[in-house]
């Protein structure tokens, strides 16, 4: 059961406590707990966005958003057990963030938003047709070999960000249209997609072993983190490829 999520992990269904008779997990209270957590997210993005468009400052929605995010995500993770009051609040609160961080992109570059949210849709629907037609198999050498990639991924996050904020160092790739800095996106789009393979596999398997029904709000948790990231990735794609 391992998946690369920092959200969903290996341990995540095994240490919840079970009891006797109670509701169990099932795949359908999953996605509509998925569903929705998205409509939070995409109600409190669109009062960011229109906020911003009609001349009001955004920086404010973008901190709270990406700290307070960041801190119930933190509180979720290590208390599953309430993810059923804490994953809406991550979902309304990162909702600010990328409505914000979508209007800023917007600005820069017109008709760029609803591609990637088109583009980030249609990559989640087509992986789960993968999955579920099994054309992809989720074998352990598969699981290991997403893992380290996403691992990798963040330590180099991790270091461009130390180089920016303590050294002035800024990383090309990351954000500049170069062929170098576009394969580096498809890369990070790639990695992102495959997670929600994983994912997939990782909820099924909850579904089967007989998760306690709370997980449902969990595991839609960790499905929108991977989404937000995926959506984020393919933005950034878009807007190298507009510069160029």
């Amino acid at each position: 059961m391992r998946t690369t999520n920092p959200v969903l992990n290996a341990k995540t269904f095994v240490n919840v406590k079970r009891v006797e008779g109670t509701p169990v997990m099932t795949l359908e209270g999953t996605v509509n707990r998925t569903a929705f957590l998205l409509l939070i997210l995409i109600a409190t993005a669109t009062w960011t966005w229109m906020e911003a468009f009609i001349g009001a400052p955004v920086n404010g929605y973008l901190f709270v958003g990406l700290l307070g995010g960041f801190a119930v995500g933190l509180v979720t993770v290590f208390a599953p057990g309430i993810a059923k009051f804490t994953a809406p609040m991550y979902a309304a609160l990162e909702g600010l963030a990328l409505g914000a961080i979508s209007a800023i992109y917007e600005a820069q570059f017109k008709g760029i938003v609803i591609q990637a949210v088109g583009l980030t849709f249609g990559v989640l629907l087509a992986l789960l047709i993968v999955y579920r037609l099994r054309i992809i198999p989720v074998t352990e050498n598969f699981k290991l070999g997403i893992c380290a990639a996403t691992g990798a991924i963040a330590i180099f996050y991790l270091v461009a960000i130390g180089l920016s904020a303590f050294a002035g160092i800024r990383v090309g790739m990351l954000h500049e249209g170069t062929p170098l800095g576009i394969a580096f996106s498809l890369f990070v789009i790639t990695v992102a997609a495959l997670n929600l393979v994983l994912d997939f596999d990782f909820i099924e398997q909850g579904v089967e072993h007989g998760a306690p029904k709370h997980m449902e709000w969990y595991a839609a948790f960790g499905l929108v983190v991977t989404l937000i990231w995926l959506y984020v990735a393919i933005l950034r794609l878009l807007s190298k490829l507009r510069s160029r």
